[in-house]
């Protein structure tokens, strides 16, 4: 089962494990109170990608389309995900304040297909 769940929104341990999905570490979050149990940073999007997208839901698609290539090409790091969700509670921690439009929901959608 993989959730999503923004770092500033307080752990529980329904979360199971808490893996941090972004390049940068969410502002104003420290390190101890975000619990997290894993910092996955080579599965963000590039900074390149980022950059290009800025949470713009109108490139949202193109983000999406983007992002699940440069996934493709780590394979390893997708299937550590898989694994870790494989019969556990997974949730994927994210800084975004858009809900609906950001790295970790499109990485859960590529993981659940």
């Amino acid at each position: 089962m993989i959730k999503l769940k923004r770092a500033y929104d307080a752990p529980s341990p329904q979360d199971g494990r808490r893996v941090l999905v972004d390049r940068i570490w969410p502002r104003g979050v420290s390190r101890d109170s975000a619990e997290i149990d894993e910092w996955m940073k080579e599965i963000a999007p590039s900074d390149d990608l980022r950059k290009w997208f800025g949470h713009d839901p109108a490139l949202w698609d193109e983000f999406r389309a983007r992002y699940f290539a440069e996934l493709d090409e780590e394979p390893e790091l997708v299937a550590q995900l898989r694994e870790w969700a494989d019969g556990h509670a997974l949730t994927l921690v994210y800084g975004a304040r858009d809900t609906e439009h950001n790295n970790a929901l499109a990485l859960k959608q590529y993981l659940q297909r």
